[in-house]
Parts: structure tokens; C-alpha cells; sequence
């Protein structure tokens, strides 16, 4: 199967006006992951125009044996226009799934769940507090489908196999689980990113609301 090149090459005709637009991709093409409305555009340009319009909930995830999944995590936060993300635990992680999307996302780090806890309790709009949202299927948790997720919060993901932390259940506002009708335990941490992501947008992005529970029936 013959391979679709990716992008779009060098600039036709005069070159445009204005400070967002990059003289090498113009010259060259422009062969990156982005959206064609920025096309041509300086990384910096893309940036500050997300920045106008980025989505009022964080993205959490803790690295404690640098879980490839996180990668894919911000990638969906990039897609989804998180207004950043965060690395708790170790500061370094694998940036390979991220396919350099997380050069368009504000990136920051916190050494351990508390930290976290004290950067949320001022990070909300007008100072006040942001809640932090676990994604997980821990005893206690709550379904994610049934639940009204805060438009201004931090979803919090653990790490790939152990879920999250104790520390970090003990400062979470609320876990949720997503329902699952199979046979496996849980789903992938990057999985569980992007359902998670997406029940926020359709919340608050689409309006649509979110039905109570049904209680059980016997017949």
C-alpha cells in the first residue's frame, strides 16, 4: 500500500503576513501532527492561540516507573485542550507516545500526591480550590458515568498496572471507575484517559447531561 504523505508542502505564491508564520515551514512544508488551521504557524503562535481557549480541567498523572502510557495520555489532553498537565512522581517520563504534542501543552511537576493537593488548593478560577478527580477502580469509587464531573478539575491517572497511589486516592475529592462489561480487570491507563477526557467535554463542551444512576430492578 503506497504510504500518504503527511502535511503539506512548501508555501505557493506570496508569502502571508503576520507573526504566526513560521519562514522555514513556508519555505519547506510543513509535515507536522497539527490541525490545518495551523498550518505554517511558529509552535509559539500555536501556543498562545490555544492558550485563548484551552478547556478549564487539568490532566494528572503519576510516574513512578515511567509508564509509556502517559505519552498517550497528554496526546489526548492535547487533543482535547486540557489547560495543562501534570507529572507526579518522577519528573522524567516517556515522551514517545506523545508524537510532540506536549510541546503545545503547558507541562508540570510535582514530587508527590500532597504536592499536588497544595499547587490544587490556589489553581482554581479566582484563586479558590480545584478538585482533584480520581480515575480508577478502587473500593469506594463511584461510576464516572453517573457522576457530574466539576467543570474547573484535575483528572488524576495512575500509572499503568498499579492504578493510583493510597497517598494519591487520600487526596482525591472523588474516584471514579469507568463501567466495564468484559472480562479483564481494568483498562489501559491511556484508555482510561481519554474516557475520562471525553465525559468531561461532552459535560461541559456539549451540555449533555448526566442521568442519576438507575437502582436496581428484580423481577
Amino acid at each position: 500500500m503506497e504510504e500518504r504523505e503527511v502535511g503539506v508542502g512548501p508555501w505557493e505564491g506570496p508569502w502571508p503576513e503576520g507573526e504566526q508564520w513560521d519562514p522555514e515551514l513556508l519555505r519547506g512544508g510543513d509535515r507536522r501532527n497539527v490541525v490545518d488551521r495551523y498550518r505554517y504557524w511558529r509552535m509559539e503562535a500555536v501556543v498562545a492561540d490555544l492558550d485563548t481557549r484551552r478547556h478549564p480541567f487539568h490532566v494528572a498523572i503519576e510516574n513512578w516507573g515511567h509508564d509509556f502510557n502517559i505519552g498517550s495520555v497528554v496526546r489526548t489532553a492535547n487533543a482535547m485542550n486540557a489547560a495543562a498537565f501534570h507529572i507526579v512522581g518522577r519528573r522524567r517520563w516517556n515522551r514517545r507516545g506523545a508524537m510532540v504534542t506536549d510541546r503545545y501543552q503547558h507541562e508540570h511537576h510535582h514530587a508527590t500526591a500532597a504536592d499536588l493537593a497544595a499547587w490544587a488548593r490556589t489553581a482554581g478560577p479566582g484563586g479558590g480550590r480545584l478538585p482533584l478527580v480520581g480515575i480508577d477502580n478502587v473500593p469506594g469509587s463511584v461510576p464516572l458515568e453517573t457522576h457530574d464531573l466539576p467543570r474547573a478539575c484535575v483528572l488524576v491517572l495512575g500509572q499503568e498496572g498499579p492504578g493510583l497511589t493510597p497517598e494519591m486516592v487520600a487526596v482525591c475529592d472523588v474516584v471514579l471507575h469507568i463501567a466495564q462489561f468484559g472480562s479483564t480487570r481494568s483498562v489501559n491507563a491511556g484508555a482510561a484517559a481519554a474516557v475520562a477526557m471525553h465525559a468531561w467535554v461532552r459535560r461541559h463542551v456539549f451540555d449533555q447531561p448526566v442521568e442519576p444512576a438507575r437502582p436496581a430492578t428484580t423481577e
